[in-house]
């Protein structure tokens, strides 16, 4: 079998789709994205091309080592992104020529199901709490919400307080045995997460989610010993190499590594091993499309410290498309109970509605995540 095309989709509302084909027939779909900077992925797929064409799909290991360590630079956001959705594409291929699903070609399945969460409001958490509600009437056993909106180095108590109101609204909503996750989203620098950290414990949290940004190791090492809530991090981490530091000097309890930023499912799955081994818990990343969600599924399966996944379907950035639109099988993603089952489809478990990805892909997007400003002007993170 060899590799005879690779194409990219911008699709709404703000991913990449890739299918590779073959002189066989096979097709295979990945998700190599970066939100905000998806033609520059797409770009990226482009030139990696080139030295996929004319070679045999199933060796999956080989390539991904030439795609990381052939180029003198290497690692990143786009990079990594790239490599990831035509990791996902690869494994999709080999799966359908062997008529099995990715996580049986990876030793088998350690679970028939995992536990998911629910976003619930958006970029400015305001009224989330009967979202919550909604979210667990649908049957979702845990959510997650944006915990602040931009904060300064030091800011106002009153900031804190609306943090602390949100989340005491969203604990009366769903009682006391519903999961909460409150994401920092890296807006919070080291003062003020120390802060809110101490005072956001009383609700009994889930996880508190990039408390500060992932580049900033010490402040996470500081922040860990403040709280009993466990502490998640990883989406913006893209390899072995990024985690290794994370992992071996104890800065976090849960990772979160996106199977479409971290390399696709061959280095995912290292990923994961590698925090097993601290015995650290596994979340992963996952706000984007169903080739992205069926790639981590096919990832927890076999991962036996995986204990939650995070999906899109209505979070507030799929305003034009929603996660189920390209697939021709509205119910492979079985959502029951709070959980969703892991496909058991050759390859990653789905089928993609091709006609409607190149319909969409002819009106594509130029999606670009919102730029904030503190009241003084100065850049705030989003």
């Amino acid at each position: 079998m060899k590799i005879t095309k690779l194409t990219t989709y911008i699709v709404p509302p703000r991913w990449c789709f890739l299918k590779i084909e073959t002189d066989e027939g096979i097709v295979g779909w990945g998700e190599p994205v970066v939100e905000g900077r998806a033609h520059s992925v797409a770009a990226a797929v482009e030139e990696l091309a080139d030295y996929l064409i004319g070679k045999d799909p199933r060796n999956i290991e080989d390539h991904w080592t030439v795609l990381y360590r052939g180029g003198f630079y290497r690692g990143g956001a786009i990079h990594m992104s790239a490599l990831a959705g035509i990791d996902q594409a690869l494994w999709d291929i080999k799966g359908k020529a062997l008529g099995l699903p990715v996580h049986q070609l990876l030793g088998g399945a350690v679970r028939d199901s995992i536990r998911v969460y629910s976003w619930i409001g958006g970029d400015r958490p305001a009224d989330t709490a009967a979202a919550a509600r909604n979210a667990v009437a649908r049957g979702f056993t845990a959510v997650k919400m944006n915990g602040t909106e931009e904060l300064q180095f030091i800011d106002s108590y009153d900031k804190v307080e609306a943090t602390l109101a949100n989340v005491a609204a969203v604990r009366d909503a769903v009682g006391q045995n519903v999961g909460i996750g409150v994401d920092f989203h890296g807006r919070v620098h080291k003062p003020m997460a120390k802060v809110l950290i101490k005072e956001l414990e009383p609700y009994k949290l889930m996880f508190i989610e990039e408390p500060v940004l992932s580049e900033n190791y010490e402040a996470l090492k500081e922040i860990a010993h403040l709280t009993s809530t466990p502490i998640a991090l990883g989406e913006r981490l893209y390899s072995r190499w990024d985690f290794k530091r994370i992992l071996s000097e104890g800065y976090v309890d849960i990772i979160q590594p996106d199977v479409s930023h971290a390399g696709g499912i061959t280095e995912t799955r290292k990923i994961a091993q590698m925090a097993e081994a601290y015995d650290v818990a596994l979340a992963l990343h996952c706000p984007l499309g169903p080739i992205a969600l069926a790639a981590c599924l096919q990832v927890d399966a076999g991962a036996y410290n995986a204990f939650i996944q995070e999906q899109s379907l209505g979070i507030h950035y799929n305003e034009s498309n929603d996660l189920l639109d390209y697939v021709q099988d509205k119910n492979v993603f079985a959502y029951e109970e709070g959980y969703v089952r892991i496909p058991q489809g050759p390859g990653l478990g789905i089928e993609i509605n091709e006609a409607y990805v190149e319909q969409r892909a002819a009106i594509g997007h130029r999606w670009r995540n919102p730029i904030w400003r503190h009241k003084d002007g100065s850049f705030a993170e989003w």
